[in-house]
């Protein structure tokens, strides 16, 4: 491996809270949402020009875009999931699942599933109707991730629940974690699974074998709090509450270049969620000090 350039192109100023939910749109555009429940759609090509989407009452940790429908699925702190239609900007749907976080959510296949604070995940149809609601933690689904037949549910009761698609059954419960999983993701191959939490560890779980632990990396100092693949499956983003993003490769697992405040003038609190964008292989990334912050990598491949 060559020399990694890194440039960071653009810090996008907007909101005036933490910012917890990036979502992609298109290979250029996408929305964020946070702490002050405003909902802003971005374009990699106007970095200056935000678009307020929506504005909710109270914070929004998970939002998805339906390309289909050209809809936002909003889940709104203690109030459920909101339905926006992205070019309108009107709500055409809503629907109250109790007074819970909502921490993810996520389209597979026609359905929406959607996390919440009580370990519960309700699937609901696109018209916002209640299909399933099962506990599958007795604290909260943090993140929610699909391979084909398989979902992967991180959970704060310190466990990855992978289970089955059609049937919502647990195939395998994963322990190995020290404490609150907030992220689990499949590698684009699917041959295996990388998580992180609160431990500040990242685990590989091998997906042929039974989810066998194939690897446990200190890979910061404080929280991992998102985790992001690279389409090609080449490489891997985390997030962190230390302040710092990493970059890996996705094959040895070897850490390859550090974002921080410091050496690249990266995020100044907590980084809270990764978006690579198709629009030049762009990273995007953002935290609780209200900025968003758009990266240029160039691999010496």
């Amino acid at each position: 491996m060559g020399k990694i350039e890194v440039k960071k192109l653009h810090t996008f100023l907007g909101h005036n809270e933490s910012i917890y939910a990036l979502e992609r749109v298109d290979e250029r555009r996408f929305v964020s949402s946070g702490a002050d429940g405003m909902i802003v759609l971005w374009d990699l090509t106007s970095p200056d020009e935000g678009e307020v989407i929506a504005k909710v009452p109270s914070s929004v940790y998970a939002i998805h875009y339906d390309t289909d429908e050209d809809c936002l699925y909003i889940g709104q702190n203690n109030q459920g999931v909101h339905k926006i239609h992205l070019s309108s900007k009107e709500e055409v749907g809503s629907i109250q699942l109790g007074e819970f976080q909502i921490f993810a959510i996520k389209a597979i296949g026609d359905l929406i599933w959607a996390g919440l604070s009580n370990g519960e995940v309700v699937v609901l149809s696109k018209d916002l109707s209640i299909l399933k609601r099962v506990k599958y933690a007795n604290d909260r689904i943090r993140s929610i991730d699909v391979n084909e037949e398989i979902v992967s549910l991180a959970c704060s009761d310190n466990t990855i629940k992978i289970v089955a698609r059609e049937s919502g059954e647990v195939q395998y419960e994963l322990k190995g974690h020290k404490n609150s999983v907030f992220t689990s993701k499949f590698h684009t191959s699917g041959k295996y699974l990388i998580s992180g939490g609160r431990d500040a560890q990242l685990k590989v779980w091998d997906t042929n074998a039974e989810y066998v632990q194939r690897e446990s990396i200190a890979a910061h100092l404080y929280s991992i709090n998102d985790l992001i693949f690279r389409k090609d499956g080449r490489y891997f983003v985390s997030g962190s509450m230390d302040k710092s993003i990493k970059l890996w490769d996705a094959h040895n697992f070897r850490l390859l270049k550090i974002l921080d405040k410091h050496r690249h003038a990266g995020h100044g609190n907590s980084v809270n969620k990764l978006l690579w964008m198709d629009y030049r292989d762009l990273l995007v990334t953002c935290g609780d000090d209200r900025s968003i912050s758009v990266w240029e990598i160039k691999f010496a491949e």
